[in-house]
């Protein structure tokens, strides 16, 4: 079943919201926080949107002990159809061979990858909330990166799988920055799909946002309905999805001096999105999309795009099309003014939620998401 995962964006976009990068003889150490646990695992590289071979030199995983630290004894070897060097070619996935490792849900697990040759931009997350640690040479089995460069980043890991006798049902947060997590503590945990998992006693929520993502239009990342099958229903385990979409389609284009989506085209975009989900089985949980008049970036804001989000609200309050509905948009609104985030929610540029706005955000998902 999915113990973490990570969506992916192609660093040759033209809508860039963090710049990316590319490696050479470089170890890569990255943090991925658990949010279920198992006696084995899998790790999943992606060269999804790489434009030449990837060549992992090696890789190991280990419990974190802190900042870069790993726990020492639990370092374990990844390898991949036995081997330790292999090659991921341009536009591909590959999932390690299991590794004899017990982390309990929540664990902090420290992927190293030694990256020998020039990997050209790498398929990375928008905002990863979580430092990355990158060195020179093969040092994945050092104990500390001392020196090592210090990035916010992720890059090329999509996923991990675990492998566990007691199953609980996996919940997919699809969507954008909101579930992402940008504007909560980098490295805290604290991003609304974090505190679900805090929360609930069995089931698991893993987290599929990309920061920028629109419904219906590609950049950042491919929109929703593209990449539903991929990172929803080839999710193992995947029981049911959350869904927080459609700000971007109203807020983006008015970057570049263009009008916001139609609320009937987002509309008919959501109900596709149920339809395919509840067609796959899933129980599906829609966000009312959150507010955004106080954004500080220029051109997001603009009356025909909120005028749109309140109408889209309306329907995805009243419209029948979900299993259940949270209210995101109303547990977060300023009361005397629900076009703008409640000040004490507002990391502070106008769109997005601090630590506790996303705490707000999860419980609002507890309160309707058929989930224990």
């Amino acid at each position: 079943m999915a113990g973490f995962r990570s969506a992916l964006v192609s660093p040759y976009e033209e809508v860039k919201l963090a710049e990316p990068r590319a490696f050479g003889d470089q170890t890569v150490r990255q943090v991925l926080h658990l949010a279920s646990g198992g006696e084995r695992l899998k790790v999943r590289l992606s060269n999804r949107y790489g434009r030449r071979p990837l060549v992992i030199g090696s890789a190991r995983v280990a419990v974190r002990k802190a900042a870069e630290e790993i726990v020492p004894e639990t370092s374990r070897e990844v390898l991949f159809g036995g081997a330790a060097r292999v090659t991921v070619p341009a536009g591909e996935e590959l999932t390690s061979d299991p590794v004899d490792l017990a982390v309990p849900e929540g664990t902090d697990l420290a992927l190293s990858l030694f990256l020998p040759g020039e990997t050209g931009l790498a398929s990375y997350a928008v905002f990863a909330l979580e430092t990355a640690y990158i060195t020179g040479e093969d040092q994945v089995a050092a104990p500390a990166l001392p020196g090592a460069e210090q990035v916010e980043g992720r890059y090329y890991v999509s996923g991990v799988d675990v492998l566990a006798s007691d199953t609980p049902r996996i919940a997919v947060a699809f969507g954008d920055s909101w579930f992402e997590g940008v504007g909560t503590t980098v490295g805290a945990n604290r991003r609304s799909v974090d505190v679900l998992n805090e929360k609930l006693s069995r089931d698991r929520v893993v987290n599929q946002g990309i920061s920028g993502n629109r419904l219906l239009t590609d950049e950042v990342g491919q929109h929703a309905l593209a990449r539903f099958d991929r990172d929803v229903l080839s999710v193992p385990g995947v029981t049911h999805v959350l869904l927080h979409l459609g700000v971007n389609d109203l807020a983006l284009p008015g970057m570049a001096g263009l009008p916001p989506a139609r609320a009937e085209d987002l509309i008919a975009g959501f109900t596709e999105l149920a339809r395919r989900a509840r067609d796959a089985g899933l129980t599906v949980t829609a966000a009312t999309m959150g507010p955004y008049a106080g954004a500080i970036y220029e051109g997001v804001s603009t009356p025909e795009g909120l005028a749109a989000r309140r109408r889209v609200n309306e329907w995805i309050r009243t419209g029948g099309a979900f299993d259940a509905v949270a209210d995101v948009a109303r547990a977060v609104e300023n009361p005397d003014d629900p076009d703008f985030i409640r000040p004490d929610f507002d990391s502070g540029d106008g769109m997005h939620l601090n630590d506790e706005g996303a705490r707000v955000m999860a419980e609002a998902f507890l309160t309707v998401a058929d989930l224990r």
